[in-house]
């Protein structure tokens, strides 16, 4: 069983920072991606970036040159630095992870952009 646990979440206003983290523990195997998704109210979950073992990174457009997605493999985490944040980032952010062919996720954090 693999748990991923996220922090970081909160409230800020546009234009500020936030970093988000994301712990994986359990039985653990190499990690081939991990990642973050969010889901706004009333919309579809997408996906916001993700990294793959190699480091190779994708990202979604609306977030382009403002998130950083970076991971440490040895210590099976993810963090996602995001800036100039605007109130369309609002969202609850779930990390994300495949491994051995199944995917993982975890229970949702909270980014509210607002002034």
């Amino acid at each position: 069983q693999v748990q991923l646990v996220e922090s970081g979440g909160g409230l800020v206003q546009p234009g500020g920072s936030l970093r988000l983290s994301c712990a994986a523990s359990g039985t653990i195997f190499s990690i081939t991606l991990m990642g973050w998704y969010r889901q706004a109210p009333g919309k579809q979950r997408e996906l916001v970036a993700i990294v793959n073992s190699g480091g190779g990174t994708n990202y979604a457009d609306s977030v382009k040159g403002r998130f950083t997605i970076s991971r440490d493999n040895a210590k099976n985490t993810v963090d996602l630095q995001m800036n100039s944040l605007e109130p369309d980032d609002t969202a609850v952010y779930q990390c994300y992870a495949l491994m051995t062919g199944r995917t993982y996720w975890g229970q949702g954090t909270q980014v509210t952009v607002s002034s």
